[in-house]
């Protein structure tokens, strides 16, 4: 990647998207900074001159111009300055307008993309925004847990291994463990006692996993233990991006829901004593430490510990 290669992304994307044509953004009389101001307006509880100066980047003469040509228009109303700003009846009208042809042109570029490469393009947009910053935050709605796809079982083991070698160390031999689990869910399980969760983003479509671009938030598995009547949790993981949104505290609750309504008596899980959030999130839904014992394992000294849910008495 070279600064030659980021200004021929731009000059493609601006001539694209239409932004070369001063003054008249979506077939407007407004710049595409204009219009993004509207947008800003129509889209913010309660904006403030600050806030959207802020927000936008733009410098404060640059936005008082703006501003004093909407309301010259009829488009805004405002106070003094750095005070409340909101859009007219007229201002809401254009805005509403501004936005079905924001929508149409985009439905148009999406059109002329096949709807198997699609999912790529997505992906290769939340990239970019993720690597340049892109801070919109994210909230625990935004999540689902759905049931793995063509690929998942090579993500988890893929991400486990990746993740756990970046943030302790661990070394294949990780890796091989991983892959032994999963291979074994995959070849033989009764999908009526075994499951497998996948966290995922909810704008997200079916076929997306299939395409190439991964975007899998996090995984847990349910699966039966030698002991008559007992569950096994295994590879928990949620993504260092997805962190903070309650995501493996849904995954273990989900185990647990599962294990008890099949019929389980008890859920059981082996950890390490280094996984600390983890282990936490073991402890607020029941599970009881049982035992533990200094082993060398993935190239570490570590501690092993076994965790046990009595699925009987926590239910009551």
């Amino acid at each position: 990647m070279t600064v030659q290669d980021i200004r021929a992304f731009n000059r493609f994307y601006t001539r694209v998207i239409g932004a070369l044509d001063y003054g008249r953004h979506l077939g407007t009389p407004y710049t595409l900074t204009e219009c993004r101001v509207l947008y800003e307006l129509a889209h913010t509880a309660d904006p403030d001159e600050d806030g959207l100066r802020t927000g936008l980047g733009l410098g404060t003469g640059h936005l008082a111009r703006i501003l004093g040509a909407f309301e010259a228009a009829g488009l805004v109303e405002r106070g003094p300055s750095g005070a409340r700003v909101a859009l007219t009846a007229r201002g809401r009208d254009t805005a509403g307008l501004l936005e079905e042809r924001a929508r149409e042109t985009a439905g148009a570029l999406l059109g002329a993309v096949a709807p198997g490469e699609r999912p790529r393009l997505a992906q290769a947009m939340r990239t970019i925004r993720t690597l340049l910053g892109d801070s919109e935050p994210r909230r625990p709605a935004d999540v689902v847990l759905r049931e793995p796809r063509a690929g998942d079982l090579g993500w988890i083991v893929q991400r486990n291994a990746a993740l756990y070698a970046a943030e302790y160390g661990w070394n294949a031999a990780y890796e091989g463990l991983v892959a032994r689990i999963v291979a074994d869910f995959a070849e033989d399980h009764d999908p009526h006692l075994e499951r497998v969760w996948i966290a995922d983003w909810a704008s997200h479509r079916p076929g997306e996993a299939e395409s190439g671009g991964r975007t899998a938030l996090g995984c847990v598995m349910c699966v039966r233990d030698e002991a008559p009547g007992t569950a096994r949790l295994r590879l928990l993981l949620v993504e260092p991006e997805a962190r903070g949104l309650g995501i493996g505290d849904r995954l273990v609750g989900e185990v647990v829901d599962f294990a008890r309504g099949v019929g389980y008596r008890d859920l059981v899980l082996w950890t390490n004593d280094v996984l600390g959030a983890a282990r936490r999130i073991y402890r607020r839904h029941g599970f009881v430490l049982t035992a533990e014992k200094p082993h060398r394992s993935f190239g570490k000294d570590l501690v092993g510990q076994d965790w046990r849910l009595d699925l009987h008495r926590s239910g009551e």
